[in-house]
């Protein structure tokens, strides 16, 4: 993959730039500041990319709105977003064009370089990989009237599972059922949203959408 990667720290940016490369991907382009991945993203249109949220002159948002600026520009352009703390309003931000190919994890998750290096295929993919803090955070502001009052619990568990980024599989390994229970629920929760029959991955991400704000 071609990736541009955006943080201020250097010492992260590098150490950023080094594992992927490690992992043989290509960075196209390593940035410090919001419109210098503006820029990158125009000009390289990469694979997927990198973002810290804070980033200079304020260090509060900068990150995230050159990111929904680089999407409307480049649209569906993918995003992988870093954050030292869960930002709430800011991942609203970046899941309202509802395209998918987006990604929230808390930096600490970086850690775990497997993990990461997966959820960065998901996201360069199209999928919607986000921190299971950040999940927790924005159903917090699910609204009372509830438009998925008609999932049963386990369906929202496993629609749960789904917003984490986990393919059928592993959120069957995750509950402990079989591969064709989670897929049952899978069309229950396709047909309760009522999303059509379409590309597979593409209604997960609109399911996970309206999961997260319904």
């Amino acid at each position: 993959m071609r990736i541009v990667i955006a943080d201020d720290a250097v010492l992260l940016r590098e150490g950023l730039v080094r594992l992927v490369t490690e992992h043989g991907h290509e960075v196209a382009a390593a940035v410090g500041d919001g419109p210098s991945l503006v820029e990158a993203i125009v000009r390289e249109k990469p694979d997927v990319s990198i973002v810290d949220v804070r980033m200079p002159p304020s260090h509060t948002d900068e990150g995230l709105k050159a990111a929904v600026e680089a999407r409307r520009l480049v649209p569906g352009t993918p995003v992988l977003v870093l954050s030292q703390y869960v930002e709430v309003s800011y991942a609203d931000d970046l899941l309202a064009d509802r395209a998918g190919a987006v990604g929230y994890l808390l930096k600490d998750r970086v850690a775990a370089i497997t993990e990461f290096l997966d959820a960065l295929g998901r996201v360069a993919g199209g999928g919607t990989v986000l921190d299971p803090e950040v999940v927790a955070q924005l159903l917090v502001r699910r609204r009372r009237d509830d438009p998925l009052r008609e999932l049963t619990a386990r369906e929202r568990e496993v629609l749960g599972l789904m917003a984490e980024g986990m393919s059928n599989t592993a959120i069957a390994r995750k509950l402990v059922v079989s591969d064709g229970a989670v897929e049952k629920h899978v069309r229950n929760i396709f047909t309760k949203l009522q999303l059509p029959p379409d590309e597979e991955q593409h209604r997960r991400v609109l399911a996970v959408l309206a999961y997260l704000r319904g």
